[in-house]
């Protein structure tokens, strides 16, 4: 069995549960205390109440507020399911959320027809409904902004928006934002994205309040759930000959597999997902009703009911399975590929278990979150990674390893640690000037057509890793016989052609450009042969070369491969983090200090507690902040 990289205890007070005379947890009720802002910003990790909180918000909205209508914005069908017709008036609430089926968009059936039934609702008197992105990207192409106008617009997983140009989502919330007297409230577990490109511009981002309530509050004052830990396990061959090593079939179980693009995969996804199940046990039979299989585990006979998420044929009967799921017994293990993870609801999940290489810090949170649920039936939850090993010296591993642990510490602490990505555009003159995330090249040709847009705006990523693995592409980065401009001019565009080979001329070099460029951005073509990009991925974090924070305790081999155990992560050390990133951001001078520190004295004399640095006070958002500053100078000196 694999050790963790870190265990994080917690307390167990129970205030993530517990509610107020409203029904409210503790989160819920910090956000419904903004619940006057016209534009809000929910930061918060799964499980914590986010849609509940909405729920609170919207009825306010409606019948205290007068607005007409809210819509709900949800990334994919299955989420919709967080946003069903809920009591709140037993539990002391005002109201009851309440939604006519015909407006639950998230239901069976195409986008026409959905589209369709968004634009009824909104010339109708109805007040509540729940659609996708795409459903509402599509309608809103078919409406005028000013529909919005005293409505409430809720997007759901707000990652999924970006500052991008080309980027519908983001271009909608735009353009709501500047041409209607729309309501916005924005939720996410996550607020950066696995691309690096900003989620809003810097003067959008100013329109909104903020509530943040991070993972650790939220895991701090659980009532099951005592531990939390985090495991990096590398093996050599094929997965599937390791991962017998990592899997515990007594755990509930999410599996996902790797991409098909990925090193890990063997490009047979099905027959990945057939070799798992013959490990585990022999298939008896697949309800056909449900779709569930029932496994006949191979170690004591019992029956395990397993869900593949991985086939399409009868995907639809799982998904309506595992959404009414309400019994530990209703299900033991999950097999995903791109499914089951961001909104994913099963609450008695105890293993989120990934196998392959991810590029995408969003993605890993996401995943985490699947698992760090609180639910009677577990103390301690685990997320293992299951990595090719990488082609490297084990110090640079190890090394990576700790910027992994510190990057997603801070992730889970709702911070940005990602690099921003640079979008190339052509300089048409000498006085263009690079903006953020932005370059201008000369002869530079931007993407002109519908398919180039598509790919560098989608494919990019699958279309690098189908380039880098391409064998006359491998031979040439380790050979200096081949000249960089055939590689560039020559095997490049062979790989774009033969994997688009509808393109002209035209579209492969505008294509190749983008993809040179954005190497040549990135200091090199990334070696892919034996996994290198776990190590590379470390490049891609900002504030967290800056942490002092040595998290490794230990390296222990590990069979052909190895472990790498660190420090337990306990509720200091997050906090250390924490303070760590702050103490970063936070200037005072010698006289500030003198004036301010009296009075932080008298703040902890009259409350018995530190000053708050995230309250939304802001003489007490200051002293919180003359607090950090002060800890993190007395570190230094310590330290030497």
């Amino acid at each position: 069995m694999t050790s963790n990289i870190f265990d994080i205890n917690y307390h167990q007070t129970g205030k993530s549960k517990s509610t107020n005379s409203l029904g409210m947890r503790k989160m819920q009720e910090r956000v419904f205390e903004k619940r006057k802002s016209k534009h809000l910003l929910v930061k918060a990790p799964p499980a914590s109440g986010k849609s509940r909180a909405l729920m609170f918000i919207s009825l306010d909205k409606l019948i205290n507020q007068g607005l007409k209508k809210v819509i709900v914005a949800v990334p994919e069908r299955s989420i919709g399911a967080s946003f069903k017709n809920t009591d709140l008036i037993s539990h002391g609430f005002f109201a009851n959320w309440k939604v006519e089926p015909r407006n639950n968009l998230t239901s069976a059936g195409g986008d026409k027809s959905k589209v369709q039934g968004f634009i009824r609702f909104m010339e109708s008197d109805e007040e509540i409904l729940i659609c996708t992105h795409a459903t509402l990207r599509f309608a809103f192409e078919q409406l005028e902004d000013s529909i919005f106008d005293d409505c409430l617009l809720a997007i759901d997983e707000f990652h999924h928006v970006s500052a991008d140009v080309n980027s519908k989502l983001g271009e909608l919330l735009r353009s709501v934002l500047k041409n209607s007297t729309c309501h916005i409230v924005a939720m996410t577990g996550s607020y950066f994205r696995g691309d690096s490109v900003p989620i809003l511009e810097p003067q959008d981002e100013e329109l909104f309040d903020k509530v943040t309530y991070t993972y650790y509050e939220q895991l701090d004052g659980y009532e099951y759930l005592k531990s939390f830990g985090i495991g990096y396990h590398f093996y050599q061959g094929k997965y599937l000959s390791a991962i017998n090593e990592v899997l515990d079939t007594s755990k509930k179980t999410i599996i996902h597999i790797p991409n098909v693009n990925s090193i890990e995969s063997t490009k047979d996804k099905e027959m990945e997902v057939d070799q798992i199940l013959d490990l585990i046990g022999e298939v008896e039979e697949e309800n056909p009703e449900t779709g569930i299989l029932s496994v006949r585990r191979h170690s004591d006979g019992k029956i395990l009911k397993i869900a593949d998420l991985v086939r399409v044929e009868g995907r639809d009967r799982i998904v309506e399975y595992l959404r009414n799921t309400d019994d530990e017994d209703d299900m033991d293990i999950i097999i995903a590929l791109g499914m089951a993870k961001e909104g994913f609801d099963w609450p008695y999940c105890e293993h989120a278990l990934t196998i392959g290489y991810r590029g995408s810090l969003t993605e890993i949170v996401q995943i985490i979150g699947r698992c760090t649920r609180d639910s009677s039936n577990k103390t301690h939850a685990q997320f293992t990674n299951l990595i090719a090993q990488p082609d490297a010296k084990d110090d640079d591993v190890t090394y990576s390893v700790n910027t992994m642990l510190k990057a997603i510490s801070a992730s889970l602490l709702m911070e940005q640690v990602l690099t921003p990505d640079f979008k190339f555009k052509a300089r048409k003159s000498n006085s263009d000037r690079n903006t953020s995330g932005e370059l201008h090249i000369k002869g530079f040709k931007e993407p002109s057509t519908i398919n180039t847009k598509k790919i560098i705006e989608n494919d990019l990523n699958d279309l690098k890793a189908a380039i880098f693995q391409d064998s006359q592409i491998q031979k040439a980065m380790v050979s200096r016989e081949i000249e960089p401009k055939v590689l560039n001019k020559v095997l490049i565009p062979k790989v774009i052609q033969e994997k688009y080979p509808n393109l002209t001329d035209s579209e492969v070099e505008e294509v190749r450009q983008t993809v040179v460029a954005d190497n040549a951005m990135k200091n090199s073509i990334r070696e892919v042969r034996g996994s290198k990009e776990f190590i590379r991925m470390t490049d891609k974090f900002v504030n967290i070369e800056d942490l002092n924070i040595d998290l490794i305790d230990s390296i222990n081999p590990f069979q052909k491969a190895y472990e790498v155990l660190s420090k337990e992560l306990n509720a200091p050390v997050l906090r250390l983090i924490q303070e760590s990133i702050d103490a970063k951001r936070i200037k005072f001078d010698e006289e500030e200090l003198k004036f301010i520190w009296p009075k932080v004295e008298a703040f902890f004399t009259e409350f018995g507690k530190v000053p708050d640095e995230k309250s939304t006070d802001p003489i007490e958002k200051r002293m919180g902040e003359a607090v950090i500053y002060m800890r993190d100078l007395k570190r230094g000196r310590l330290n030497g």
